[in-house]
C-alpha cells in the first residue's frame, strides 16, 4: 500500500484559522521563530511538504526483488487532551513503551529519535520528561534531532517527513541536527549545528497532535547493511 500524508498550510484561510492557536510562533525574526528545547522557545513555524512510502509484508518484497529501505518494527499510541502539555508527558510516554514492547525492543537498542519539537515550553518539557520516563537513562545519552525547525511544522505530513528522514539517516549513517537551535536547556542529547556521523540501526520517530493524539514509531534498517 501507498502511506503518508501531504499539507499545504501556507494559505490565507489556513493561515488566519493557525492565528488563534497559542502554540503558532509569533517570532518576526526566522531565525528565532521556532527553537524547541531551548530557553527562547515560543511556538513552532509552520511549513508546507510531504512524503508518500510504499509499505508492503517483507516476504511479498524480497519475492519482488525490490531494495528494503527499512521496516516498521512497533507503534504505539494515547490521547490526552487537546493541547494538554502536562499530560502529554504520560501519554507520550506510554506511547512509546506500547511501540518499544511491540517491536520487542530495549530502551538501550534506539540508536537515535526524531522529536516531536512543538517549540511551546511546557510541550517540550513534557516530551523530554516522557523520553526520559520511558527510555530510563538511556534517555539522556541517545541522540535526538528535529529536522522539521529548518523547514517548519507540516502538521499532518511532519512524522511523515521524520520517517524518511530516519530511513535515509540509517542509510546514510548520520544523525541529521536541529537547525537554528544552538543551546538546549533540557536534559535532552540534541543534535545541534551540523549532522553527526552514527551508526543508527533503530530509530524511534514521535509525534502529537494539537488535539490530543500522542504516537511513536519504532523503525529498524534493513538486515545486512551493517
Amino acid at each position: 500500500m501507498v502511506a503518508g500524508a501531504s499539507e499545504a498550510s501556507l494559505a490565507p484561510y489556513s493561515i488566519v484559522c493557525m492565528l488563534g492557536w497559542d502554540e503558532l510562533s509569533r517570532a518576526r525574526d526566522a531565525g528565532r521563530a521556532y527553537l524547541p528545547f531551548t530557553e527562547d522557545a515560543c511556538g513552532f513555524a509552520p511549513g508546507e511538504g510531504g512524503a508518500m512510502l510504499v509499505v508492503e509484508e517483507e516476504g511479498a518484497a524480497r519475492r519482488r526483488g525490490v531494495r528494503i529501505r527499512g521496516s516498521i518494527a512497533g507503534y504505539g499510541s494515547t490521547f490526552t487532551g487537546a493541547s494538554r502539555w502536562e499530560r502529554s508527558r504520560e501519554g507520550l510516554a506510554q506511547a512509546i513503551r506500547v511501540a518499544l514492547e511491540d517491536a520487542q525492543c530495549a530502551p538501550e537498542e534506539i540508536d537515535m529519535v526524531f522529536a516531536d519539537a512543538l517549540g511551546v515550553p511546557e510541550a517540550d518539557r513534557a516530551e523530554a520528561l516522557a523520553i526520559a520516563d520511558a527510555l530510563g537513562p538511556h534517555g539522556a545519552r541517545v541522540p535526538v534531532t528535529a529536522p522539521k525547525t529548518g523547514f517548519g511544522r507540516v502538521h499532518c505530513a511532519a512524522p511523515t517527513l521524520d520517517v524518511v528522514a530516519a530511513v535515509l539517516s540509517m542509510e546514510h549513517r548520520v544523525v541529521p541536527p536541529t537547525p537554528y537551535v544552538t543551546d538546549v536547556c533540557h536534559e535532552l542529547d540534541l543534535v545541534t549545528r551540523s549532522s553527526r556521523p552514527a551508526e543508527p540501526r533503530t530509530a524511534l520517530v514521535l509525534s502529537r497532535g494539537l488535539m490530543g493524539c500522542n504516537a511513536a514509531l519504532v523503525l529498524r534498517g534493513p538486515e545486512g547493511d551493517y
